[in-house]
């Protein structure tokens, strides 16, 4: 088997980032709670006394098997590096959403922040998108995007 499983994201409040993109991105508790510590995760994450707690929440439009959004945290963080669009390394997650100029509105109301303009663009086959960068509470970047057809 070969299959994608779940991107994670490391929480400075644990508790209010998953109720962020429980309320505002429509992701869903599916009972995959952890409390994780011991010789094994100490090994695998090579870090002394290591203790993860938090949740998989399974990704909107998705059935309940996978993938999910695993939002963790440590009893111990490191300093925190600001989100860069352009920062090498994983840059954003992308949800669909029916309107983004309300799902934006959403996200500033629950403590997150716009990042650029929202833009519509033309593509191939007389499909229209509109996208928007946002950040979710705690810095990380989101993309939203709508799509539809449009009448040439």
């Amino acid at each position: 088997m070969f299959r994608y499983v779940h991107t994670n994201i490391i929480a400075q409040n644990v508790d209010k980032l998953i109720d962020f993109y429980k309320t505002v991105l429509h992701c869903k508790s599916i009972g995959e709670t952890r409390d994780l510590k011991g010789e094994w995760l100490d090994r695998l994450t090579g870090l002394n006394g290591a203790h993860i707690i938090g949740e998989h929440l399974l990704l909107p439009g998705y059935g309940d098997d996978h993938p999910t959004l695993e939002i963790f945290s440590y009893d111990m963080l490191k300093e925190t590096v600001p989100a860069e669009i352009n920062r090498p390394g994983i840059a954003h997650l992308s949800f669909e959403v029916d309107d983004v100029e309300k799902t934006l509105k959403e996200i500033i109301c629950a403590g997150g922040k716009s990042v650029g303009e929202l833009v519509t663009a033309p593509y191939p086959d007389g499909l229209e998108a509109v996208f928007v960068y946002a950040q979710d509470p705690e810095g990380n970047i989101i993309e939203l995007q709508s799509w539809r057809k449009i009448n040439l």
